[in-house]
């Protein structure tokens, strides 16, 4: 098991990260722990995942490495981020019986959704 997923973020893009986040993916904000709330980022968690934005001062944002995320509703979810402007690439059918999207988060880091196809 896994017990979260690290992404990283330039310093000073909470606010960003949190609209991305919390207002278009529907996860809920965690409150980091105050000896590591210092070193900025922010936590996220919902729908069986915890995401950890993690601060890097020269960050470059991850193209091809990514999290895969088993989501409750791709479409919806795939819709919502169409409308803020986010790339929403649906995948092939090379992982049989699964149904998934690529998009970039506000930093540009790449999300894989995914979903049973049944």
């Amino acid at each position: 098991m896994i017990h979260h997923v690290q992404p990283a973020c330039p310093r000073g893009s909470e606010d960003a990260s949190r609209a991305f986040y919390v207002g278009i993916l529907g996860l809920a904000e965690r409150p980091k722990p105050p000896a590591l709330a210092a070193r900025g980022g922010c936590w996220f968690v919902g729908y069986g995942v915890e995401l950890h934005l993690g601060v890097e001062d020269d960050f470059l944002p991850a193209r091809k490495a990514h999290p895969a995320l088993v989501w409750p509703d791709l479409e919806a979810l795939a819709g919502r981020l169409s409308v803020a402007g986010y790339p929403v690439t649906w995948g092939d059918d090379q992982l049989p019986g699964m149904r998934r999207f690529h998009t970039r988060d506000v930093h540009g880091n790449r999300l894989e959704f995914l979903a049973s196809a049944n």
